[in-house]
């Protein structure tokens, strides 16, 4: 049983080497733990440090998004044959020495995905800037709405996953790749495990590279759920706008008729008939559009199925 703890890094020379030092090497029911530090581009010296602390390194040439290196550590852990794969930041705001809790649902309850909640249980909220807070019950509102599920945490990097969880995950977003993880995993019925840990949270050197300006972070991570969605929710996607334009459209219809049979004109709200008719229009469009994204859909689920084996069969001729 191998684990391979993930480190993306990007300007993480204060911390990297103590994060990866403290990465418990004995644990219970794993018998190898690698280290894998994929380097974002880094301009100091996080990537001397981790090799001089012994840690597998993949190296970005420039500096390409939290979401890209996650992607690109998955690609590395796979290839070193992990069995369990932990992602964890390298700025020490997760405590390494938590690792064995954060995979024991993994190693006896075969749990696909276990992530960390900084506010399932009151007793490990987090300080932090109000904003921050505010804005993470923003995003868990928003991924529970998507996925009809009840998270308490989406945002916090700290999490675990097991071999067929990494190899069906497939996530598209180069800025972050938290929230759009669970999108994914929900649909694709991996078993998802939330367990509550200690976390820092405000870093102790530098600032965070995803979260340093939340307005922008807010915006960035909508658009990749929204894309999440649209791609993995189609029905629903396209489906609940249509419906939206079409109700529009008929009420505003409806609303004309009534005032024509009322005072045998239609005026002042003449305007309001050709509104209510392109609403109509464009809300029967999308309806149409919405059964054939679904269509699309079905297929694209047979298609990361195949995928699935695909990459299983090849991670297999890597050993």
């Amino acid at each position: 049983m191998k684990l391979v703890v993930m480190i993306p890094a990007f300007n993480e020379e204060a911390t990297i080497g103590e994060a990866i030092d403290r990465i418990p090497r004995k644990i219970q029911g794993v018998d190898f733990v690698e280290v894998l530090v994929v380097d974002d581009g880094s301009r100091d010296k996080t990537s001397q440090i981790a090799k001089e602390h012994g840690a597998h390194l993949i190296f970005h040439e420039h500096n390409r998004g939290v979401g890209a290196a996650f992607s690109t550590a998955v690609d590395g852990a796979l290839k070193l044959q992990a069995d369990i794969a932990v992602n964890m930041d390298a700025d020490l705001q997760f405590s390494p020495e938590d690792i064995p809790k954060l995979i024991q649902p993994i190693l006896y309850d075969h749990v696909g995905f276990v992530t960390t909640s900084r506010f399932k249980d009151t007793a490990y909220v987090p300080v932090m800037p109000g904003v921050k807070l505010f804005g993470n019950k923003i995003v868990v509102w928003i991924i529970n709405f998507i996925t009809g599920k009840r998270f308490t945490d989406v945002s916090c990097g700290f999490r675990a996953f097991s071999k067929d969880t990494l190899l069906r995950l497939n996530l598209f977003g180069d800025f972050t790749y938290t929230q759009e993880t669970f999108i994914d995993l929900v649909q694709k019925r991996v078993t998802i495990r939330e367990i509550p840990l200690r976390v820092r949270g405000v870093r102790e050197y530098g600032k965070s590279r995803v979260a340093n300006n939340v307005l922008v972070y807010g915006v960035r991570s909508l658009i990749i759920m929204l894309r999440a969605m649209r791609d993995l929710k189609p029905l629903k996607f396209f489906g609940a706008i249509g419906v939206l334009l079409l109700g529009l459209g008929f009420f505003g219809g409806l609303f004309v008729f009534i005032h024509w049979l009322l005072v045998h004109k239609t005026t002042p709200f003449q305007s309001l008939v050709n509104i209510s008719g392109v609403l109509a229009i464009l809300g029967f469009l999308l309806l149409v559009l919405a059964l054939i994204a679904d269509m699309m859909g079905r297929i694209k689920r047979i298609e990361e199925e195949n995928l699935y084996y695909n990459k299983k069969t090849f991670y297999e001729k890597e050993k």
